[in-house]
């Protein structure tokens, strides 16, 4: 095993040496082009927006009218631009088209059409941490699974507005509302919003026993209810720059059963957790697709401060994701990935110190371990062709004019490490897991995803994986 992992870290590097010289020629190295003719950007029309007003769109440009830009440019912007306004995730297609009018002037079409923004949303999923865990230790036991209504406005009053609600039953039962409002002020800068949710279930997990999750259930009565509400407030002084300041309210409560059987689950035994979070997010997109990338970077970092009233003390973390993804060569895409987390103090209850494998941070390969910590780093590296990239017309209806498909075959390794000052039976902490694989990735509709993967890990076990709309 250990040389197949080798091989696949070498090919990796190897490929990004390589194709380092073609690279340069495939994409343009930064947005600054330097041309000898300008010309100006006249008018900017927009064609096949029934709801979504203009100064959405034009919000997305990196040029405006009146602008002088490089005639030899044009190509790149289009494309450049065509990317920006899909992943305000509005429009099923984009185009766009520069229109000659002189030898000095061009005017720019865009035409879009737009998604279902209101519809009733039918959920199904698996209160499992991945499908393998059901499968294979939950023996697909269907009372594992919630069933949800989600009733959302994506684009309320065509100002990118998010205006929804879900109503949640099965294995938690789950209400929230929440609104989003990305631009109130005339420069389109600021924003704001809101979410409140409150979910209870009859059962829950309480502890870690040898990187296992074990789990307690109470037929007679609900055994954890949770009430969240939040606001916040958005800054975006660019098209690739975000800010996010949030003021959240947390309440929660879990039966006396748990406390007996892990009296550290909440601080100092207590049956509550009541905490105020005040938290920082800062982002950098510069990728191509902000739901699948192939080629660009990002950075996001999220800091926050937990003040405890009850069940708690005080607790700050910070955590960072960092993404560079290239197309080194035509068809070909390679991707490389870091998260991590760092918190103070250690010395926390247990419902604070997950780490990798209960929500989407995981060592591929390890999804039946889960592995608490205070800190943890994961890096990610992949190697992808492009072996099918399509849109099936002759199924389109009014929302969606055709039905794309792209699939992916890739190989991949992974690295994580997990610190945690209180590993209890733990076998995984404090030491290097490391695995790699072969799979497949399917985009379809809607950008939802199906990762298929097999996978081999540094305990000598192997297996095929099957994720959904996870990274």
């Amino acid at each position: 095993m250990r040389p197949f992992l080798l091989s696949v870290f070498l090919l990796c590097i190897f490929t990004h040496l390589a194709f380092g010289q073609m690279e340069r020629s495939v994409l343009p190295k930064n947005d600054t082009i330097i041309l000898a003719r300008k010309v100006v950007v006249n008018k900017i029309a927009v064609e096949g927006t029934a709801r979504t007003r203009r100064q959405i769109l034009l919000r997305e440009l990196s040029f405006k009218e009146g602008d002088i830009i490089g005639s030899d440019s044009l190509p790149y912007l289009k494309t450049l631009n065509r990317d920006r306004l899909y992943n305000t995730t509005l429009f099923t297609e984009v185009n766009l088209k520069f229109i000659p009018v002189d030898s000095s002037t061009v005017n720019l079409l865009i035409m879009v059409k737009e998604r279902w923004y209101i519809w009733p949303e039918v959920s199904f999923q698996l209160a499992d941490r991945n499908f393998n865990v059901w499968w294979t230790e939950q023996n697909r036991d269907l009372h594992r699974a919630n069933i949800g209504l989600t009733l959302k406005d994506r684009n309320f009053r065509g100002n990118m507005e998010s205006l929804g609600g879900t109503v949640q039953l099965g294995y938690t039962q789950k209400f929230s509302i929440d609104y989003s409002r990305p631009y109130f002020d005339k420069a389109q800068k600021q924003g704001f919003g809101f979410s409140v949710s409150l979910a209870k279930s009859q059962e829950m997990s309480y502890v870690t026993d040898s990187n296992k999750l074990l789990f307690v259930k109470d037929h007679d009565q609900y055994i954890n209810r949770q009430f969240d509400a939040a606001v916040f407030y958005t800054i975006r002084p660019g098209y690739a720059t975000r800010h996010l300041f949030q003021l959240a309210y947390r309440d929660y409560e879990v039966a006396d059963t748990v406390v007996r059987l892990n009296p550290d689950y909440y601080e100092n035994g207590s049956r509550y957790l009541r905490m105020i979070e005040l938290s920082y997010r800062f982002d950098i997109n510069k990728v191509d697709n902000w739901n699948y990338s192939l080629h660009g970077y990002k950075l996001v970092s999220y800091t926050s401060a937990r003040i405890g009233l009850e069940g708690a003390r005080f607790q700050a973390y910070t955590t960072m994701e960092a993404g560079y993804f290239q197309n080194p060569a035509p068809k070909w895409f390679l991707s490389y990935i870091f998260r991590g987390r760092l918190t103070l103090p250690e010395d926390q209850p247990y419902s604070f110190r997950q780490a990798l494998g209960t929500k989407s941070d995981y060592v591929r390969g390890y999804e039946y371990y889960v592995v608490d910590g205070s800190q943890y780093g994961l890096v990610r590296i992949d190697l992808k062709r492009e072996l099918l990239n399509r849109v099936f017309r002759k199924v389109s209806v009014r929302y969606l004019p055709g039905i794309p498909l792209r699939i992916y075959p890739k190989i991949f390794a992974d690295i994580g490490y997990v610190t945690n000052r209180y590993p209890g039976n733990s076998f995984l902490n404090d030491r290097l897991l490391y695995s790699g694989g072969v799979g497949v990735d399917i985009i379809t509709a809607y950008d939802f995803k199906i990762r298929l993967e097999y996978t081999w890990n540094h305990l000598g076990q192997n297996g095929l994986f099957l994720h959904f709309n996870s990274e």
